[in-house]
């Protein structure tokens, strides 16, 4: 299956064939399977990666400084407070200037255009760790943890994301399941449905892949004998407090809980959340949440009986970002 994917992005998936997605996906596996085996060869001794966040994290960081520096790589970690960007320098600048001392280049951030112009300008493979329209690091984790804890073809799979339907998130597992052929439902009100150009987008791919995309506003519609139930934060980063109580309003139907999840009617089902989860009242947000919600203090989009569960398999999730990001940084540069 190797090919030659020497110096390229990864951006939103949009352009990555179903191929592309499966080399990354079996360079991921080869990949954890040396480092638990413990015979990895490092692949990446003399590059250098910037990583710019201007949106904080902590899985997405860790992964990319854990893989770069598993595969012999020196990586920059570059913030807003700790740079020009934005304030004395554009990006258009910021590519032309890092992309001749750095081997490659990670953006963590706003909107897509922004990660899309590093990657027209730097002359370098940029990767995205996250946008506000995709979050593609994060998909090719989810279906190598999907692969991991199902035995069917990846064809056969099926899974719903229940939440908001117009996120990053959301965006991003119609796109991967529609260019892997998969059996994807989003469950959400109607208000918070993914954008149709996007839908139509996805179905053009499924059409291609024969996947099978189902988006409802009827949460145990959704779930029907799927064999994952995805979730995700209902007020993403950089929206403010006072949106709490519309999205609640509008999501509660659709938060996983232990009655959702037994309308899967599958007792292998397994619950998925790229975190942080809102699952208890023990962070300062969950905390802020559950005085202004009280119904809420055992969780938001996810109960704590749920997330404790031994369905649960957000941290396999979490540890194969190392991994898969492992491969994206591999398959560009090495």
């Amino acid at each position: 299956m190797a090919y030659n994917t020497r110096n390229r992005s990864l951006l939103s998936l949009v352009h990555h064939t179903d191929r592309d997605l499966l080399y990354l996906l079996q360079l991921s596996r080869d990949l954890k399977n040396a480092k638990y085996a413990g015979v990895a060869q490092p692949r990446l001794v003399g590059k250098n990666i910037a990583l710019i966040f201007e949106k904080t994290s902590t899985r997405t960081r860790c992964a990319f400084e854990v893989a770069a520096y598993d595969e012999g790589a020196h990586v920059t970690f570059i913030d807003p407070a700790s740079s020009q960007i934005g304030h004395k320098e554009s990006m258009k600048d910021t590519a032309r200037v890092l992309g001749r001392m750095y081997d490659a280049i990670e953006y963590r951030g706003a909107g897509q255009e922004i990660v899309e112009e590093l990657a027209e300008f730097a002359g370098v493979p940029v990767f995205n760790g996250l946008t506000d329209e995709f979050h593609p690091t994060q998909m090719l984790a989810d279906v190598l943890t999907m692969t991991e804890h199902c035995q069917k073809p990846l064809t056969d799979i099926a899974f719903a994301f229940v939440g908001d339907g117009r996120n990053n998130v959301a965006n991003s597992l119609l796109l991967v399941a529609a260019k892997l052929g998969m059996d994807v439902r989003i469950g959400a009100p109607r208000q918070l449905w993914p954008a149709e150009e996007h839908l139509a987008m996805c179905q053009d791919f499924a059409a291609a892949s024969g996947a099978r995309i189902t988006v409802t506003d009827d949460p145990v519609k959704a779930v029907s004998g799927v064999d994952f139930v995805y979730t995700d934060v209902w007020v993403s980063m950089g929206e403010p407090m006072d949106t709490w109580g519309d999205r609640i309003a509008l999501l509660l139907p659709f938060q996983v809980n232990a009655e959702l999840l037994a309308s899967v009617g599958n007792p292998r089902v397994k619950f998925m959340h790229c975190l942080p989860a809102y699952h208890n009242s023990e962070t300062e947000v969950g905390a802020q949440i559950a005085a202004r919600y009280p119904n809420l203090a055992s969780g938001v989009e996810v109960t704590d009986e749920v997330f404790e569960s031994p369905a649960n398999i957000a941290f396999e999730q979490a540890e194969n970002r190392m991994h898969t990001i492992k491969a994206v940084l591999v398959a560009a540069l090495g």
